[in-house]
């Protein structure tokens, strides 16, 4: 379960359907907490049910440190992390 932290994830419903986050918390094995840096800030973040969560292979290596250490990332950190990945995706032809 604890390997879930720091994945980046798509949001498969609701109003944010398709934005990308990062699993900043986990509830128990049917909820995690949300962050993307700009409307779900780390201080606010967003309560999903895992199943409406599309998993991605990838994972914010350096914002999954912080948690580790029990520091909270800064939401520029977040916001930063999954624009670059955004980036990448698109030069590779991968638009979501």
């Amino acid at each position: 379960m604890h390997d879930r932290l720091g994945k980046i994830v798509y949001s498969k419903s609701g109003r944010d359907k398709g934005k990308m986050f990062i699993i900043i918390g986990l509830v128990d094995e049917n909820f995690v907490l949300l962050a993307d840096g700009d409307l779900r800030k780390i201080e606010n973040p967003k309560l999903k049910n895992i199943r409406h969560v599309q998993m991605t292979n990838m994972v914010a290596q350096d914002i999954l440190e912080s948690i580790n250490a029990g520091v909270m990332p800064e939401n520029h950190m977040i916001k930063k992390t999954l624009k670059k990945i955004q980036e990448i995706r698109e030069m590779s032809g991968k638009e979501v």
